[in-house]
Order: C-alpha cells, then structure tokens, then sequence
C-alpha cells in the first residue's frame, strides 16, 4: 500500500543520528509508490537559522533520501495556520490566557494535588473564568498573552466518542483503534500574541493540505496525537493513520539531542561514516 509520508524537523541545530533514523523510517514507510515529504517546521524564528535549513537538505540527501518538492516551510504558511486558528475562536473554544509561567508555577504549587499531564502540571485554568469584559479591556491594552483551547468545551462540541489508528506501537504498547483522551492534558496553547499558530495547530493544518495518509514519529510525540485528533475532529480535517516508533539513544539509554554535536550527522560524516554506517548504527539493514 502507498502512502504520502512526511519527516518535518525544525531548523534549530545539525541533524543527529534519532532524526536520520526518524527520516529513513518516514521515507520507507512511503513505499516505492507513495510519496515522501520533507516539511520544515520553522515557526519559532528567534531559534531557527538558515544554516541548519540548509544542513538538514544536505544530511537527506547524503543519506541518499528523495522528497517532493518544494518543501513545506511553516513560517510561510501563517496565513492558513490563522484562518484554523479563527475558526475556533468563531466556534468560541479559545480563551486568551495572561498568566505569566511564575504565575502559573505559584497557582499550581499552592494547589494540593494539583492534576499532572504527559507534559507535567496542567494548566489550573484560572484565565478561563475571566469576564469578556476584563479579556477585551486586556487585550485592548496590549497584554502579553497566549490563547489556550478551552478542552471540555471542545470535547463536548465533537462528543466524546473520538479515536485514532495506531499502526506501529506507541509508548505503552498501543495499537489499532486507540481512544484519544486530549484531556489529560488540560487547556493547551494554540497560539501567542506574536505567533499565530502553535505546533499543534500548525502540524494538523499542514497534514491535512499536503495530503498525509501516515503520520510517522517517535513515541516522545504520541501523547501529542490527542491533541491533535481534537483539533482535526473540531477543524473538519482528514486524519491521518500513526505509526509511532522508538527513539535512538545512546548506551545509556539517553535520548539524542542536538547538543549532542559528535553524533550530528554532519560530525559523523567529516569522521569517515557513509550513509550504510548510518543505517546500521540506528539498526535498519543497509540498502
């Protein structure tokens, strides 16, 4: 069966050995008929820089990999994040949130209990309760915000029978027909006052216009795939089948990252490495 899959990083540093690993998997799950996409998630461009743009073509290309062009970059699509993002507005199911994170952290500690998400603390929800009145005059001064997606609300509004396809096996497991519960992670952030679109936001609008039929990512991201399955029910968007798969570590059993520059593709292929190496060190067969 063809698919139409994609390997979206973010231009923030060199590609290391979890990312050459995600790519070839995303490219190979294409199948010979199908199509693989490289997408450029770039919407934070105080952290983005053309250099590591220009390194992740360079490194794919290395790695003998071939994609559709031209390439997707986020920063030049927030016109259609904005029109998804007011869509919800309309349907009244985001709020602007002018909690700094102190504030945030302090509510949080003086709560007992307080409720933990896949990301950690969930958000207490305070903005929600806010009059429209005390949001217009904020907002009308200028406050520093974010707007959050008001979950219970936006459950209620698709119903409560919503599910995803997991093809591969997420982190605990899972597979076939998995029950989205975007909830646990409370009121999530689709967008601040200088950015008009959050990943979250961004990666469901993005799938849906270039067509994706298989969602291929590392397990660190399933949990996220709730929230996304909410977005797309509530947008009226295609979803996508999942195929989640492990992460590269080293061998003790950390994580890569990109500060890990001597495992950057780049550092690897100056030390001698070919594209096989590669594939073998993040134990695919060679081609």
């Amino acid at each position: 069966m063809s698919e139409t899959t994609r390997f979206a990083p973010s231009p923030t540093g060199y590609l290391h050995l979890g990312h050459a690993f995600a790519a070839l998997f995303a490219a190979e799950a294409a199948g010979d008929a199908g199509t693989f996409l490289l997408r450029i998630e770039d919407i934070d461009r105080t952290r983005c820089r053309p250099e590591f743009d220009q390194a992740i073509d360079d490194d794919l290309q290395w790695l003998g990999l071939q994609w559709q062009v031209p390439v997707r970059r986020q920063s030049e699509h927030f016109a259609e994040f904005s029109v998804a993002f007011e869509r919800l507005k309309e349907m009244q199911l985001v709020y602007p949130c002018f909690c700094t994170r102190r504030e945030i952290a302090a509510e949080i500690q003086a709560s007992a209990g307080a409720p933990h998400g896949p990301d950690g603390p969930i958000y207490p929800g305070t903005c929600r309760a806010r009059s429209d009145t005390e949001r217009r005059e904020r907002l009308a001064r200028g406050d520093l915000h974010a707007w959050r997606l008001d979950v219970a609300a936006a459950r209620a509004r698709v119903g409560q029978s919503l599910s995803f396809e997991e093809s591969g096996g997420g982190p605990n497991g899972e597979h076939g027909t998995v029950r989205a519960t975007p909830e646990v992670f409370g009121d999530v952030v689709l967008a601040r006052k200088d950015v008009p679109a959050s990943y979250h936001v961004a990666v469901v609008v993005d799938d849906a216009l270039q067509g994706v039929t298989l969602v291929t990512r590392g397990n660190d991201l399933f949990p996220s795939t709730h929230v996304h399955r909410l977005l797309q029910a509530l947008l009226e968007l295609p979803a996508p089948r999942y195929r989640h798969h492990r992460l590269i570590t080293d061998q003790s059993g950390r994580r890569f990252a990109k500060r890990d520059e001597d495992q950057t593709l780049r550092a690897l292929r100056a030390n001698g490495a070919t594209p096989d190496d590669i594939r073998r060190m993040v134990g695919l067969t060679s081609r």
